[in-house]
């Protein structure tokens, strides 16, 4: 059969993985992205712990997926628990980097100003810091949650949830007469969730940063 005979065939499945990707993505994004916060808020103010952040975090990336996930199964098993660990790893390094730069990137005459009319150091962050550190911030949201949609598809290696299983599927069929419908279905899957969470990204930054301050 053609591949948009195998699309209507496998519809039900091919849906219901995409909701598992997204699903996956989504919530170690989340995850991820408060962790990140927190060690760019945690290490910004010194030069040495923003960079031991930072190589810390570029260190777990410069392992391959299928490798993590390898290590990751004796530890924690087989199927949701690998994949959000090595997802949530693989995203902090953009939010870590871009956490940091945005904040230091802060005027410090407006937090001066803050400080003068009696704000605390946690207000002024709350309130000042990090709603100016925002947009790259947001910018490394996007950036991590770009690199997961990919990564997340090694996930059927360790019978992870997601699109991946049907490239798995394909690869492991090679020859059959669906293989190739198998890889690209869940590859287009995938450009197709990377594409719809990224605008989502751009309506949220137009909703959320300031049109004077938008990057």
């Amino acid at each position: 059969m053609n591949f948009w005979e195998f699309l209507g065939s496998r519809h039900q499945q091919l849906l219901a993985d995409a909701y598992q990707h997204a699903s996956a993505v989504f919530q170690c994004m989340v995850v991820a992205t408060l962790l990140g916060v927190l060690i760019g808020v945690l290490t910004y103010r010194s030069e040495w712990a923003g960079n031991l952040a930072t190589l810390g975090t570029s260190t777990i990336l410069t392992i391959p997926s299928l490798a993590m996930i390898g290590l990751l199964i004796p530890i924690v098993g087989l199927g949701v628990p690998p994949t959000v660990t090595a997802l949530t790893l693989y995203g902090l390094l953009p939010i870590v980097r871009n956490s940091i730069v945005g904040l230091r990137g802060v005027d410090p005459a407006l937090v001066d100003a803050a400080k003068g009319i009696g704000m605390s150091r946690t207000a002024r962050l709350l309130k000042v810091e990090l709603p100016l550190a925002w947009p790259p911030i947001l910018t490394g949201i996007r950036v991590s949650t770009q690199m997961l949609m990919g990564i997340a598809a090694i996930a059927a290696y360790a019978s992870g949830p997601g699109l991946g299983n049907e490239i798995f599927r394909g690869i492991a069929s090679l020859g059959s007469k669906n293989a190739l419908n198998l890889v690209l279905a869940g590859t287009l899957g995938i450009i197709v969730l990377a594409l719809l969470f990224d605008a989502a990204y751009v309506l949220l930054g137009r909703l959320t940063i300031p049109r004077g301050i938008r990057v």
